[in-house]
């Protein structure tokens, strides 16, 4: 209904717009109630297109680039679709060619703005207790701990805990806040069918009819049901569901959806896209070579790092040196012993090879840091092909060696940025950036490359304007 609104809204105002506010007469007149009973007739249509690219499906509500892709296809083919309408018909539709311009923008700013302001009012009903989903947990987990966490403040979530099925006793002292059950069967007997509307198990259970009984009540009372799988890195790559000698399902997880037609797209991108950038990065480069000479001429004006790229390749780095010669090309524990601060390695590494005010970085340095100038020899990898403007962070290999997953990780390129460097939280621990880095291998698509290039980017700008430095 909203969607609708604002595209009536749009198309009425650009109606106004064009043949009341417009120095120039329009080529067609047309009466107002007339061209709005022909939208009103085509909107279904319009709507039914959004319908088709899931712009209704509940997955979209937490994906906002992904919406505001789909809603930027959606609303061209629906334009697409009303003047194909108008190109045949026998009357005149829209009485200048300006109008359906000014309804295309004016749908989409308001499609987005009211899409926004839905989130913003459902979010605040929150607050009130309307709306709200009543969640029951099943399975005493590490993954249980991690949704409670996530979820206690109702008023932000939008979920409320309504009984954790687990040892009671333990589940007693983990979560003293929340109604512990025994069994399944026990919170069955004392929960209302209706007063639960999800139902999240995070373990699976050895004997087989336990787990059945949980999907069969929610199958009966109309719950929604889902499962956390224990092994989750498994699940979250390129999932399809296949018949195996055409007649056992068996569940398929490919180690990265960057194959076939995808690698050579991305091959691509990175090509065009750098060799653009080239073109005005090189006098830019030229100056800040100077600049570092000038400051230090016995130093060298670019710092070459060994790091790992796809399956396991070594690839040279290059990056403008930042640090102060005499670190130049150490470890940071060699750097910082040699500094006569050692102490500082650990939360250098605990900050996820990052600590404020960095000793080791010259004054030059701080400022190409700040800017994210010292990055911009890397163009020079990814027309190369050592690696990608989007993937997993290239690493050294002794940063790597110790990873559970770092073969998977190096299943693609590595990346001038990624997911961890976007992911909007600051002082990421490494485990939690190795994560990230796993889930963008398991789950690429075109779409999400794209997604990080443009957070990156107002990452950049909000980092210069803070003057933090990396």
């Amino acid at each position: 209904m909203g969607d609708a609104l604002a595209l009536v809204v749009a198309f009425v105002l650009a109606f106004f717009l064009r043949s009341h506010l417009g120095h120039t007469p329009v080529a067609h007149p047309i009466h107002g109630v007339t061209y709005l009973k022909i939208f009103l007739l085509l909107l279904p249509f319009w709507i039914l297109v959004f319908g088709l690219m899931g712009l209704y499906s509940n997955t979209i509500q937490e994906k906002r680039f992904v919406e505001l892709g789909r809603l930027l296809i959606g609303s061209s083919i629906g334009l697409f679709f009303v003047t194909s309408y108008a190109y045949f018909s026998l009357h005149p539709v829209f009485p200048s060619k300006l109008v359906p311009v000014y309804g295309f923008i004016l749908a989409f700013i308001f499609l987005v703005g009211f899409r926004n302001l839905a989130r913003s009012l459902r979010s605040r009903l929150f607050a009130y207790d309307i709306g709200i989903t009543n969640l029951l947990l099943v399975g005493n987990t590490r993954v249980t701990v991690e949704l409670i966490e996530l979820l206690k403040d109702s008023k932000i979530s939008g979920y409320h805990i309504v009984g954790v099925v687990a040892d009671k006793q333990q589940a007693g002292k983990r979560f003293p806040d929340l109604k512990g059950f025994d069994s399944f069967a026990e919170a069955t007997a004392h929960l209302n069918p209706s007063h639960i509307h999800s139902i999240v198990q995070t373990e699976l259970f050895a004997s087989g009819d336990r787990n059945n009984e949980i999907l069969d009540y929610a199958q009966t009372n109309h719950i929604s049901y889902r499962f956390v799988p224990g092994n989750s890195e498994l699940f979250v790559g390129n999932i399809a569901v296949e018949l195996f000698r055409s007649s056992i399902p068996v569940i398929a997880v490919h180690q990265t959806a960057l194959i076939g037609w995808g690698r050579i797209v991305k091959r691509i991108m990175d090509l065009l896209l750098s060799a653009i950038m080239l073109v005005p990065a090189i006098p830019v480069m030229l100056v800040i070579g100077f600049l570092i000479k000038l400051t230090d001429p016995r130093a060298p004006i670019l710092f070459k790092d060994p790091r790992l790229t796809r399956f396991g390749g070594i690839v040279k780095i290059y990056k403008f040196r930042s640090h102060k010669r005499v670190y130049t090309g150490l470890t940071p524990e060699e750097a910082f012993a040699k500094l006569g601060r050692p102490e500082l390695v650990k939360k250098y590494r605990e900050g996820g090879d990052r600590i404020p005010d960095d000793p080791r970085i010259s004054r030059i340095g701080r400022v190409l840091r700040r800017t994210s100038l010292d990055e911009l020899p890397q163009l020079i990898n990814i027309f190369k092909g050592d690696i990608s403007f989007v993937g997993p962070r290239a690493l050294q290999p002794q940063e790597l060696e110790q990873h559970a997953k770092k073969d998977l990780i190096l299943a693609v390129k590595s990346g001038l940025t990624g997911l961890a460097q976007v992911s909007g939280r600051k002082d990421l621990p490494v485990q939690e950036r190795r994560k990230l880095d796993l889930y963008y291998v398991q789950n690429w698509s075109l779409w999400l490359d794209l997604t990080i290039l443009v957070k990156t980017f107002r990452v950049v700008i909000n980092r210069f304007w803070a003057g933090k430095v990396d």
